[in-house]
């Protein structure tokens, strides 16, 4: 506990940790004070002056958010001058902004048009600027749209992208009237160092920076008749969907959400969980390959650490900044391009249908799965895996179109051939859940033992903290696996991209003696992932791992290796894991990037 200080917020006293913004202070005492440039995921900045407070005895009004309190302050929120003086800033905000409010993106959840909404901005008194600004849209990127005539340059965008993200794809070019928000070299999104993640998208209060978004497209193959669409959910979605449909956060809704997609018209709704199963039995036996060739076989041409490969924002990270290490990523596609290969192929067939009418759709927690949809690498089966890629706040827009009471429906299960799943499946929606899933079955594989944690449960790998560390020893293996007898694998977890770099550039020193490292772009994992449900936080986030976890606890299956359907699709078709079908078909190489 820090030192306290006494404060008097209009007119009541409060004792406050000193330090503590005032902003934060006025929330302890129900005191609720606006803000806009302000998010709890990034630092403090202080630019958009929406959350000026009155300090007695000072000239100027301060920054709430920026403003840490001191002893004997006396602070009013709530005076003539602080109420105009605010109300004037979101007029001038205004006069700048392309107030398209009612064909906008972002209609219903913009912190601007709430803001305008609450301080009653019916007349303009400063000259409407949206006319002699030169404004551009740029539509380029097949994730994100960025469209400077609504930005309002709070500059939580550019925060988001050097403070969570370390990509600094975004930044501050020129100043006073004439500052914008610029991409380097005024180049489009899809031509810079962008991951795709849809951070910034996240973080814009307004419709500035919004997900490229393919809803007319996906309702025109549902109203075709001679198509057949298959949709794929990934596991992320079914704890972040309810959010935008009246549930709390953290709620879960697998069931609600199967009875929705069937409503809608997909002729087939199965779960991203089920090839989730199928990256574990491929990528972990690619990682034992790896180990029995490095310390069996002291293979020096071996690439250790092996990475995960299932984050498109994390992928386009190594490719730009880290190509030379591109060989220590699993050649594992992520779950949802092997669905896509597999619908064409091994579903189609198994259907005696024609792969050419199949609509591949998937429900994404991520902006980046729409680049990664798009990639050439991605049309192993004949066509192009993925058709379309929908974000969970895309989802939630369609039900609402379709006039369906979310909260009402029964509960549905997924179709079946791909659509049962396991625990393990689930909880690749959170950070260190790939890792966990991983763990649960290599090392049963090697040692024909469960991993020696409760129920399962490989709490060195959970939490939110930026990088998390774990160690399993290896006890009296399997006789296959004698040479790992007494070795201690050694595992690591990064998510969001900034703590991403901090790992790779300790493996890039030689300073990382990891086995094999978890990657996820986005902060908290999928689930905090660009293309879920707006606002998001620590808390929120929080509260969606608890609902995984929840999840994957009530599980009949809960080890990829013990889902029926995977034992089936290798019977069946596959044969066993990094064969030449696998390997054609689930696997890939990605490419160096430079500017």
């Amino acid at each position: 506990m820090g030192k306290k200080v006494k404060i008097t917020i209009n007119g009541q006293s409060v004792e406050i940790e000193k330090g503590t913004s005032i902003l934060d202070a006025a929330k302890q005492i129900g005191v609720i004070i606006p803000t806009l440039c302000y998010h709890k995921d990034l630092c403090v900045a202080g630019n958009c002056r929406v959350c000026i407070v009155e300090v007695v005895g000072q000239k100027r009004l301060a920054p709430a958010c920026a403003t840490p309190c001191e002893e004997g302050m006396d602070i009013l929120t709530n005076t003539h001058k602080v109420r105009n003086s605010r109300k004037h800033i979101i007029e001038l905000l205004l006069s700048e902004h392309n107030a398209d409010c009612t064909s906008c993106y972002k209609n219903g959840n913009c912190e601007l048009q709430l803001l305008a909404s609450e301080y009653k901005i019916m007349n303009q008194d400063f000259i409407h600027l949206v006319p002699f600004r030169n404004y551009t849209i740029d539509d380029y990127s097949p994730s994100i749209i960025k469209d400077d005539s609504k930005c309002i340059r709070c500059q939580r965008c550019v925060r988001t992208c050097a403070e969570l993200q370390s990509v600094n794809a975004l930044t501050m070019a020129y100043k006073g009237e004439y500052a914008q928000v610029t991409t380097f070299f005024k180049k489009s999104m899809n031509d810079v160092i962008c991951t795709n993640c849809g951070q910034c998208v996240n973080h814009c209060p307004t419709g500035a920076l919004v997900e490229k978004n393919y809803i007319e497209e996906v309702w025109a193959a549902i109203s075709d008749k001679d198509k057949y669409v298959v949709i794929q959910t990934a596991p992320a979605v079914r704890v972040g969907l309810g959010e935008e449909l009246g549930f709390d956060p953290g709620s879960r809704s697998t069931g609600k959400m199967v009875a929705a997609l069937k409503r809608l018209g997909f002729d087939s709704v199965m779960d991203t969980d089920f090839t989730a199963d199928l990256t574990i039995m491929e990528e972990g036996t690619e990682l034992l390959t790896r180990l029995k060739k490095a310390l069996a076989g002291n293979d020096k041409t071996v690439k250790l650490p092996m990475t995960t490969s299932c984050s498109p924002g994390w992928i386009k990270f190594i490719e730009h900044l880290y190509p030379e290490f591109l060989d220590h990523l699993s050649s594992c596609k992520s779950p949802q391009q092997m669905f896509g290969a597999l619908v064409k192929t091994y579903y189609a067939k198994a259907r005696k249908m024609d792969p050419a009418k199949i609509v591949s759709v998937s429900v994404m927690p991520c902006t980046a799965k729409k680049f990664e949809a798009a990639r050439p690498e991605m049309h192993d089966s004949g066509y192009r895996d993925v058709d379309y890629v929908l974000t969970t706040r895309e989802l939630a827009i369609m039900i609402k179109q379709a006039g369906i009471d979310f909260k009402k429906l029964e509960d549905m299960h997924f179709d079946r051939l791909m659509g049962e799943s396991t625990g393990a499946g689930v909880i690749f929606g959170v950070t260190g859940g790939v890792m966990e899933a991983a763990l649960r079955t290599a090392y049963e594989l090697v040692t024909g033992r469960e991993v020696p944690f409760e129920n399962l449960n490989i709490t060195p790998v959970r939490g939110m903290e930026g990088v998390r560390e774990a160690r399993i020893k290896i006890d009296n293996p399997l006789k296959e696996w004698a040479f790992l007898d007494g070795v201690e694998l050694k595992c690591a977890v990064a998510h969001g991209l900034v703590n991403a770099k901090y790992l790779m550039d300790k493996v890039k020193a030689g300073k990382a003696d990891y086995h094999f490292i978890e990657f996820m772009a986005c902060p908290g994992g999928c689930l905090g992932g660009g293309g879920q449900p707006i606002p998001t936080n620590p808390e929120i986030r929080q509260r969606r791992a608890e609902a995984i976890y929840a999840e994957d606890a009530g599980m009949p299956y809960r080890k990829s290796h013990e889902n029926p359907e995977i034992i089936k699709i290798y019977k069946d078709f596959l044969g066993h894991p990094l064969s030449e079908v696998s390997h054609h078909l689930l696997h890939t190489k990605y490419t160096p990037r430079r500017l």
